[in-house]
């Protein structure tokens, strides 16, 4: 009909008028990216993003501190990146690191968060937050770790006391293949629980391990796609169903943690604080007693304290002991070593922290498994808190910046072979143990982890006791060449599931 005639004719200029618009569309989208310069100054280079997608093309988000490595090799030490619309500036390198960490830590000391995180912590915690809340509860934190034993010699011995429990956990699999999953997680746990909670856990105790699983869940369920995803465009993810899962989680250990502080509220002594809880608890009624309203001490600040620390204290190093007992049955000649040293130096007897310096080599094995497994690759993210001029680039105020933790553990220019299992980055040609400026595991300046010292001697001790009283291998039909050494993703990098034997020698 001459009406069809007339829509006909009239496609080629509506295509035309779409596609106008369409272009239109994404020179503004393009524009809005303020690629590379503004008024400002220089921003730093970067791959061009592509709207709303940002540069999600050129990440293996599976892995996207390798991504990063391999675009600082070509866009320098500080360059950007936009994951979906959110800019992120990343900085590669120890000198960089450092430079922006150490020497600039109040510029770059603010801390930014994730869409998913930033649900339940709300502002509060150690781990998060900003500004006075942060110093006075990392102040309060630190002040009251140290006095319920971190870095002490109380400290020492319920790490001891943990470790026995640990190897009698082990022998029960009698050198049959077993994941060390789990037991290492509860053992360590248990550490910051003493702490925190004033008294340890039994293994079998269903609180207890429904507890650190569900942690372990959470911290795997924040590196899979789907909350990456949700993290990059919160509206159009919120309905996935691991975003659902580890809020569940959350919740579940938040109810969990509200009847501890009801159970410890009941028989607290103000004269004989038990754990970190007990003294929180005693300075919030001390507050509120003298007429002082809107301090940091309320039950928001206490919670998320607490979970950081419980997820802080149990995570990091089990992951890194995990790492050490795989490495040691991957690398035979290095176990032996470590085992000879501990027969020479220690005998039959349990080791303590003050022997760490007659044991170089096995510290030596423990700090080079700390920088090779690299378990926090970018560092938890970093906001600038003014603008910054840095490197003659121009990053503005409240730029989220990722410092690449694994371009400095792994830095050529650093390490002989950066990306080998080589304990003798730590040893002189005496065979003494050195100290390295780019060993930087814990993170660096204002924001370094808190519990750097309680991770340091939980490490040796459980380490070398581990060491003295198992030889670990393989399990049967597996070579040593076939462990498989790729990580696990998430907030921090696990081995992936392995079975080991713990064969005793003792």
């Amino acid at each position: 009909t001459s009406l069809n005639k007339d829509l006909l004719s009239q496609l080629p200029v509506t295509s035309s008028l779409l596609l106008g618009l369409t272009v239109l569309l994404l020179v503004f989208l393009l524009s809005s990216f303020n690629l590379n310069s503004g008024k400002h100054g220089k921003e730093p280079p970067g791959p061009r993003p592509l709207p709303v997608i940002g540069n999600l093309l050129q990440l293996d988000l599976s892995r996207a501190y390798h991504s990063f490595q391999e675009l600082s090799k070509k866009y320098g030490s500080v360059f950007t990146v936009y994951l979906g619309p959110q800019k992120v500036v990343v900085l590669a390198g120890y000198k960089t690191v450092k430079e922006a960490l150490v020497q600039r830590d109040e510029e770059f000391g603010e801390r930014d968060t994730f869409p998913i995180l930033r649900e339940f912590h709300k502002g509060h915690g150690v781990l998060w937050s900003n500004g006075d809340s942060w110093k006075e509860m990392r102040r309060f934190a630190l002040t009251n770790l140290r006095d319920f034993g971190m870095g002490k010699k109380a400290c020492e011995d319920k790490i001891i006391e943990e470790c026995q429990q640990l190897i009698e956990v082990f022998k029960k699999f009698k050198g049959e293949p077993f994941e060390t999953m789990q037991p290492i997680n509860y053992a360590v746990s248990n550490i910051i629980c003493s702490m925190v909670y004033g008294s340890r856990f039994e293994y079998d105790d269903p609180e207890f391990t429904s507890m650190v699983d569900r942690t372990n869940r959470s911290i795997l369920l924040s590196g899979s796609p789907s909350v990456l995803l949700y993290n990059m465009f919160p509206r159009l993810f919120k309905w996935v169903s691991d975003k659902r899962e580890f809020l569940e989680n959350v919740s579940a250990n938040r109810k969990q943690n509200f009847a501890l502080f009801r159970q410890l509220k009941q028989t607290l002594n103000p004269e004989m604080c038990r754990g970190f809880v007990d003294a929180f608890l005693v300075r919030k009624q001390s507050l509120e007693a003298s007429g002082i309203k809107n301090s940091h001490f309320h039950d928001d600040n206490l919670l998320i304290t607490v979970l950081n620390l419980f997820n802080a204290g149990t995570e990091t190093t089990s992951t890194t002991l995990r790492w050490g007992l795989l490495l040691m049955a991957k690398h035979p000649q290095i176990q032996d070593q470590v085992q000879e040293e501990l027969r020479r130096v220690i005998g039959d007897r349990q080791v303590q922290v003050a022997d760490r310096k007659s044991l170089p080599f096995t510290d030596a094995v423990i700090h080079e498994t700390q920088r090779l497994a690299s378990i926090v690759p970018t560092a938890l993210p970093h906001k600038t808190s003014k603008d910054v001029v840095f490197q003659g680039y121009m990053i503005k105020k409240g730029t989220t910046v990722y410092p690449l933790l694994t371009s400095v553990l792994h830095d050529a220019s650093e390490w002989e072979k950066p990306h080998s299992f080589h304990p003798a980055h730590f040893l002189d040609k005496e065979g003494k143990f050195v100290k390295r400026d780019a060993f930087m595991p814990f993170s660096a300046g204002r924001r370094i982890c808190l519990g750097e010292s309680l991770a340091r001697m939980e490490l040796f001790l459980f380490f070398t006791t581990l060491l003295q009283h198992f030889r670990f291998a393989p399990a049967p039909g597996v070579t040593e060449d076939e462990l498989d050494l790729t990580p696990r993703g998430g907030i921090t990098l696990g081995p992936s599931p392995h079975k080991l034997c713990a064969v005793s020698r003792m």
